[in-house]
């Protein structure tokens, strides 16, 4: 059985700690049975590895996530990188052409598809290794696992089965689906036996390939890469699930849940504080989570979440915190912060000038044996004082090592690139005329061979 696990997300819905960059997912809120606080996908990946599911997973997800995943998963996970984003059918699409023509994988091989932050115990992924079994004596084409609902929910889609059947197993044939329906309606369908989708499905490999060669897509992985800004940008749900007759549902009656929102993730956290500030006795039901360097003060509210990054502030009431969304959708600023494979950055300030020019200054964190990549820029230069740790800088062909206070001058097209020996630390002031991410041209990203290059120079 293989698992493709879907990483996406606009990063919105926990604004403004999430983003474009780091949705939510990738947040550092929840802690592990040793007290270290880990993200989502961290937590997922790890009860992978404790149910001997890891192995067989690879994650399909977009170039902007692809640094934070193999910096927060210690590059374990096989990606599958989608050259842009266009919802949930395209993704799988690639994924499943990846397992055939990339892994070898036989069309016989059962493939589950999951999201890649569900809030669940080990028993879940249990329940998704039955899937391969359903699927494999079963008659359907598609099998879903449906939650067994806590209370009439308006925030998920139900999966209504049939209600006159010949019970062969523990799975369920599928009459319909109903998408976040009134709390009124919810009541009716709890009643009658239906179940939240919580977006887990598997099938057997050749259901996909052979869908994709009826529609005319190629089957191999870098024939599909070229095409894929060409697969309709449509969910899984609504391009395949729904025009599919024979599905049947595995119930699971476990917990789960969806931590989208600052309200349900508040409810999973296991201190009401993380960062600098005070939340005072008298306000209950409080929680404080403050990525700045600057203190922040709750003060006599209840039933309140506080979060501030970088990216903004908010202060909402739990119950109303859902509506983020609605009020951020428009912001179109650059993400304030960033985790990469060699560390992170935040941005400290951002200054565009009448004349054209700009000044952008980040403070940015290389772990300990990790490097940026040897590179130039064309359109900015920069000044580095390191503040914290040691380290050795490549510019133009040389290597010297340097420590805290030292200052580094980067010219335009200057090649150059930082190793730490230890954890290093430096504010980085970029002045230029379009200071933008996308203003890097990357040399070598291995520092072994920027050495040589440098000791190449030298000889």
């Amino acid at each position: 059985m293989k698992l493709v696990l879907l990483s996406g997300g606009s990063g919105k819905r926990l604004w403004p700690l999430s983003n474009d960059a780091r949705s939510k997912q990738f947040l550092k809120i929840l802690e592990n049975q040793k007290g270290i606080l880990n993200s989502m996908v961290q937590r997922v990946w790890g009860q992978l590895g404790e149910t001997g599911l890891s192995n067989s997973t690879v994650i399909a997800t977009s170039k902007s996530q692809v640094d934070i995943i193999q910096n927060q998963l210690n590059n374990q996970a096989d990606l599958i990188i989608e050259p842009s984003r266009r919802d949930t059918f395209p993704a799988i699409a690639l994924a499943a052409s990846y397992l055939y023509s990339i892994k070898s994988a036989d069309l016989n091989e059962v493939v589950a598809i999951l999201p890649v932050d569900p809030y669940v115990e080990n028993e879940f992924f249990q329940r998704v290794k039955d899937l391969e079994q359903v699927i494999k004596e079963g008659e359907a084409d598609i099998a879903l696992i449906g939650v067994t609902p806590t209370y009439p929910s308006s925030k998920y889609g139900y999966i209504v089965p049939e209600s006159n059947f010949d019970k062969k197993g523990d799975y369920l044939p599928v009459k319909k689906f109903t998408e976040k329906p009134s709390e009124e309606e919810a009541e009716n369908l709890i009643e009658n036996g239906s179940l939240w989708n919580c977006g887990v499905f598997s099938f057997k490999l050749k259901f996909i390939i052979n869908y994709l060669e009826k529609k005319g897509f190629p089957i191999q992985y870098d024939e599909l890469l070229k095409k894929y800004d060409e697969l309709p940008k449509i969910s899984f749900d609504y391009e395949v699930v729904e025009k599919t007759e024979k599905i049947c549902v595995l119930p699971y009656n476990g917990y789960w849940k969806d931590l989208g929102t600052w309200n349900t993730l508040t409810e999973e956290m296991a201190t009401s504080q993380i960062g600098k500030g005070i939340i005072s006795k008298d306000s209950k039901d409080a929680h404080l989570i403050n990525e700045l360097d600057i203190p922040v003060t709750v003060l006599g509210l209840s039933n309140i979440v506080v979060a501030a990054s970088p990216d903004g502030i908010l202060v909402s009431n739990k119950d109303a915190s859902p509506r983020i969304k609605e009020l951020v959708g428009d912001f179109d600023n650059r993400p304030m912060y960033e985790e990469r494979r060699w560390g992170w950055y935040r941005v400290l300030d951002h200054t565009k000038f009448e004349d054209g020019n700009e000044i952008l200054t980040k403070r940015i964190g290389i772990n300990a044996g990790k490097n940026l990549s040897y590179q130039f820029h064309q359109k900015r230069r920069e000044v580095w004082t390191i503040v914290k740790g040691e380290g050795v800088f490549a510019l133009n062909g040389r290597l010297r090592v340097v420590r805290a206070g030292d200052v580094l001058q980067v010219d335009i097209r200057d090649h150059h690139a930082l190793k730490a020996f230890t954890e290093l630390e430096f504010i980085e002031v970029q002045s230029g005329t379009e200071l933008i991410e996308e203003d890097i041209v990357r040399v070598f990203l291995d520092w072994n061979k920027i050495e040589e290059h440098c000791y190449s120079i030298k000889n």
